[in-house]
């Protein structure tokens, strides 16, 4: 076996077993009241016992029988889960414990493990400033272990972002109603009529990735900055407190502006920090979804 592949498939254990262990033992539970399924799908016929619900009798049946009988009904509850996620250069930014692409890879790894212990279909679209690649949702562990797999080892043939591109994508090619993660800095050009159609068709879910120093740079006094997704290098005297002032003032604007267009579009959202585990942030999302239901 190639030494590459040989990493790579220790990569994906290691995040499997990791991943794995979250989704079992921390997030089964709230996953499942999450993200129920659609409502509730006939069962059965049986006869009538004490303390059955008058409204659930089959008149019909009973009628057929001269005895009376109810109808049982399970929950609806195999979803369709996708998994929309950045791979553009901004990816590889992090200065504190972890690149925000690599804090993308083990979310994605999480929600797909709870999704297929609930026994849920998963896909994924891989985006930049075009679709990179789209795996059709299917269910088991060998399809998440594929997805994990290619989540460690995709390489993005372009760099920029562009979040609508996704969304109109993820619109047009997924059908029937899902539930949707796009996991992402969201630094784009504007997506917000995007995600409002999307949002009506689908159930999204916004997971905003950043890193502190994206929004407060730390004195450093002169630096070159490059951006990863133009390539450009441009020179910042960060020991300047207007300049770090200004900065600052234009990433909590930016801040603000994905939060209302979140906020318009009636989608849940959630942010986590390269700093930070992603466990506490998820599992807020999904109490405060459990708590609406």
């Amino acid at each position: 076996m190639a030494k590459d592949t040989k990493e790579l498939l220790k990569k994906v254990r290691k995040i499997e077993i990791k991943t794995r262990g979250l989704s079992n033992h921390l997030f089964s539970g709230e996953y499942h009241s999450a993200f129920k399924g659609r409502g509730m799908a006939f069962s059965e016929v049986r006869e009538y016992q004490l303390g059955d619900e008058i409204r659930t009798i089959d008149w019909n049946v009973t009628a057929r029988f001269n005895h009376p009988y109810v109808k049982t009904f399970d929950e609806e509850r195999e979803l369709t889960v996708m998994l929309l996620m950045d791979v553009s250069g901004s990816g590889n930014f992090g200065t504190i414990n972890q690149q925000k692409l690599d804090l993308a890879t083990e979310i994605c790894a999480v929600l797909a493990f709870s999704a297929i212990q609930n026994n849920d279909k998963v896909g994924v679209i891989f985006f930049s400033d075009k679709i990179e690649k789209f795996i059709p949702p299917k269910k088991g562990r060998s399809h998440i272990l594929m997805i994990i797999r290619e989540l460690i080892d995709f390489k993005p043939q372009n760099t920029g972002t562009n979040v609508a591109e996704a969304l109109k994508y993820f619109t047009s090619a997924i059908k029937k109603r899902c539930t949707a993660f796009i996991i992402s800095d969201f630094i784009s050009p504007e997506f917000e009529a995007e995600l409002k159609i999307a949002n009506k068709k689908h159930d999204i879910i916004a997971l905003r990735l950043f890193d502190k120093h994206e929004e407060e740079f730390p004195d450093l006094g002169l630096i070159p900055v490059k951006d990863e997704e133009t390539g450009e290098v441009i020179w910042i005297n960060t020991g300047d407190k207007k300049i770090r002032d200004a900065f600052k003032i234009e990433a909590l604007k930016r801040n603000a502006h994905v939060k209302d267009v979140f906020s318009r579009s009636g989608v849940d959202t959630a942010g986590i920090g390269t700093h930070e585990s992603y466990v506490k942030p998820l599992m807020t999302l999904f109490k405060k979804r459990e708590r609406r239901r």
